[in-house]
């Protein structure tokens, strides 16, 4: 009889875990409102505070070197939305003539898939009619339908937006505070191993975001160089989307060089864009891969490649592109924590690239 209890334990508890990991992210789609601008606020700060301590130490008070540190932060950030916004513009006043140039070759992809696909035309049709062209199109030309909702949304990210950079702030001029209360959280001989996990938390991820950017920034001219040449409309926007988009790793790459195709290739029907295109993308991504990423970020975030990606769909799947984006830092701050544990160092290194192989 004590047999029988025993074979239920592992199923119960199994049982369990399912059912609390489901109502956790179920919890955190609800909160997305209130916890996304936290969490993004949070990685920001990470990012920010080395600035932020080399300004403390010209013997500024803490609270005008996290103001002087937000403010900064704040203006970079506005550069780039102005860059995409302008080059946004530009595009929608373009949108009639590319989509006209585009509809040839969109029917002549329907004609292939009809004829090589299992694919029939009204799979087709439902599938352009939810997600295709006249999405945008909804947009450009009638935007009197999408008026409230644009302004809704405009009013939410605007307030989301100022709201993120204020709890960098605070997160600056307070993380002693914060520091203090999760020493005396947890019994005082963990005071040390505290102390170290936060600075290591610190380096790792500030030096780690540091690197992407100076590697997005680095993505985002040779991009611009190779689809200039290569006649691309709208290089500079493709381009800065497409650097923005490997802030999604693996997944944006793949999708960042389907938007160059489709306003490459698909507008002007060029074999030559077609090859410039996979020239600047093969190139862009062999630098990454063998040149920027182990010189600029190097060993900083040892993830496993599968992890990542798991991590990146889940965090799609609770946040969207905000998850999605997060879902690397979180990932590695998660990771770093756990490798402190004793009981869960197990579980740190299962997420580390090769750490239970060596």
């Amino acid at each position: 009889m004590q047999n029988k209890k025993m074979s239920y334990h592992p199923i119960i508890i199994g049982s369990a875990l399912i059912l609390g990991l489901y109502f956790l992210i179920m919890g955190l789609i609800q909160i997305q409102g209130f916890l996304a601008p936290l969490v993004i606020a949070g990685v920001l700060s990470l990012l920010i505070y080395p600035l932020c301590k080399k300004i403390e130490k010209t013997r500024l008070s803490k609270s005008l070197a996290s103001l002087i540190s937000s403010i900064i932060l704040f203006i970079i950030s506005l550069g780039i939305l102005a860059i995409v916004f302008f080059q946004f513009q530009s595009f929608i006043e373009e949108w009639p003539t590319i989509k006209e140039n585009m509809k040839p070759k969109i029917e002549e992809l329907k004609s292939f898939a009809i004829e090589n696909t299992p694919v029939n035309s009204n799979d087709i049709e439902t599938i352009t009619s939810n997600n295709g062209l006249s999405g945008i199109g909804s947009l450009v030309n009638k935007p009197g339908n999408k008026a409230m909702q644009f302004l809704s949304g405009t009013s939410a990210f605007i307030a989301n937006y100022l709201l993120v950079f204020i709890y960098v702030f605070f997160l600056l001029r307070y993380r002693k505070r914060f520091l203090i209360f999760l020493i005396r959280l947890f019994p005082k001989k963990h005071k040390d191993e505290i102390e170290e996990t936060s600075s290591e938390l610190t380096q790792v991820i500030s030096q780690y975001l540091i690197g992407k950017l100076s590697l997005m920034g680095i993505l985002a001219i040779a991009y611009s160089i190779g689809l200039g040449i290569s006649g691309v409309e709208n290089f500079i926007l493709v381009s800065i989307i497409a650097s923005l988009l490997t802030l999604i790793p693996y997944i944006g790459n793949i999708i960042g060089f389907c938007l160059a195709l489709a306003f490459g290739y698909l507008v002007s029907g060029d074999i030559g864009v077609l090859i410039g295109i996979l020239i600047t993308f093969t190139v862009s991504q062999f630098l990454e891969s063998y040149v920027l990423q182990p010189y600029i970020i190097g060993g900083r975030v040892n993830l496993h490649p599968f992890l990542v990606i798991l991590m990146v769909i889940i965090g799609s799947a609770v946040w969207g592109i905000s998850g999605m984006i997060l879902a690397v830092p979180l990932t590695a701050i998660f990771t770093t924590i756990v490798l402190h544990i004793p009981s869960l160092k197990l579980v740190g290194e299962l997420f580390q690239n090769e750490a239970i192989e060596k």
